[in-house]
């Protein structure tokens, strides 16, 4: 029998993902399971994007350019250059997805065996995406204690090496909501010229700030143009994870060019997103205030609840819609686990996602769980009980977090 590859067997397990077997046998066994292990949001998505889609007219569902249609392009520029980017079309590039600009921009900057620094915890699919790219991830450990801030420059310093070719950061943060301040991008700006590194920023989150906290991307910062690789997706900011529409957008036009060579190669993305990504460009403003005020409602209420369940410790986000939580439990895996094969109360229980999966670093993270605030109140709410509840029943559980 034929052997799979070595990259094959390295590649990491979504933790997302990997523990959907057990939800659909809880499931089958008549268990309602509230899902906040993923960032699926129940926001409606855009009308303008559905009309769009509804109201399509080709007669040929034909490739587009490589780099995007130029009318999606344009249209794009214009919402970036509102939030004072400073951007032209042809700083664009169009992908499948926010995960197809990440693999791009890995592959597009970085050699087989060069280091990329992360925060971490960090948006698991990163290491999917550099083990697909043959590069190294470096680790930097930030603290729950203080909210996931972002780690001190001189940590950063120490794991700078002839590799070093990048540092990634995602703002806001998935995992953590962590918004990152802008003397924080500041301080990564200083770092990033003085060592020659490319910065990466994805910005998925960007329309989700709350408590009227400001967000800063190292598009803002002048002196990063040749440096800055901004990675976007119409996913979360328009509830539109099917569509598979995301960019890449760099002023350097080397790393452009490069970039475009491995978007040539996959040939074009869809036609149908473009139409419905160039639609939502126009969303009302009011569409997003209230989604933001929806949010916030939410995540008060999970981290409120979380912080009165005894032993639990969740510190309160700036963004996104996600949350760490530490909790009083031996290992989060095997309880994310046994909340879906052994426990409910009142038949329900919770999908929950480890955060080990989150982490690089080996066995960090094993006292806590990522949770996704994308249900409504009431959900979150009965989701809260049967983690109380849970927590209480659990063999593992110990006596501190």
């Amino acid at each position: 029998m034929p052997k799979i590859s070595n990259r094959g067997i390295d590649m990491p397990a979504s933790p997302i993902r990997k523990l959907t077997p057990f939800a659909d046998q809880a499931k089958k066994d008549g268990k309602k399971i509230y899902h906040l292990n993923i960032g699926q949001p129940d926001i409606e998505t855009p009308q303008v994007m559905l009309d769009a889609l509804k109201n399509i007219d080709f007669k040929v569902w034909a490739y587009t350019a490589s780099e995007g249609t130029a009318s999606y392009r344009a249209k794009l520029a214009s919402y970036y250059n509102k939030l004072n980017y400073n951007i032209t079309p042809v700083d664009i590039l169009v992908t499948n997805g926010g995960s197809e600009a990440i693999t791009i921009a890995m592959q597009a900057c970085l050699n087989p065996g060069e280091e990329i620094i992360i925060p971490e915890p960090f948006y698991a699919n990163y290491n999917g995406f550099a083990c697909a790219a043959d590069i190294v991830v470096k680790p930097i450990m930030s603290y729950i204690d203080n909210g996931f801030a972002l780690p001190a420059i001189a940590d950063f310093e120490k794991l700078i090496t002839s590799k070093t070719k990048a540092i990634a950061i995602c703002n806001p943060n998935n995992p953590t909501g962590y918004l990152y301040s802008r003397e924080e991008l500041e301080a990564l700006r200083e770092l990033c010229l003085k060592h020659d590194l490319y910065l990466f920023s994805d910005e998925a989150y960007r329309e989700f700030c709350y408590d009227g906290r400001e967000f800063v991307s190292p598009m803002h910062l002048e002196g990063l143009e040749e440096h800055v690789v901004v990675l976007d997706t119409v996913s979360k900011r328009y509830s539109a994870c099917g569509a598979r529409i995301g960019c890449l957008i760099t002023k350097n036009r080397e790393l452009y060019q490069t970039a475009l060579k491995f978007a040539q190669a996959r040939l074009s993305p869809s036609l149908e997103g473009q139409i419905a990504g160039e639609a939502a460009v126009d969303t009302p403003d009011e569409y997003f205030q209230a989604v933001s005020k929806e949010y916030t409602a939410r995540r008060d209420v999970l981290v409120n609840g979380l912080n009165k369940i005894d032993g639990v410790f969740c510190p309160n986000p700036g963004g996104a819609f996600y949350v760490v939580a530490k909790l009083p439990i031996d290992n989060a895996d095997r309880f994310c686990q046994w909340m879906l094969e052994e426990f409910s109360h009142n038949g329900e229980t919770v999908m929950m996602a480890p955060a080990t999966g989150f982490y690089s670093t080996e066995n960090a993270g094993q006292h806590e769980v990522r949770l996704a605030y994308v249900l409504k109140n009431e959900d979150l709410l009965a989701a809260l009980i049967c983690i109380e509840e849970g927590l209480k029943a659990y063999p593992g559980r110990t006596n501190t977090p």
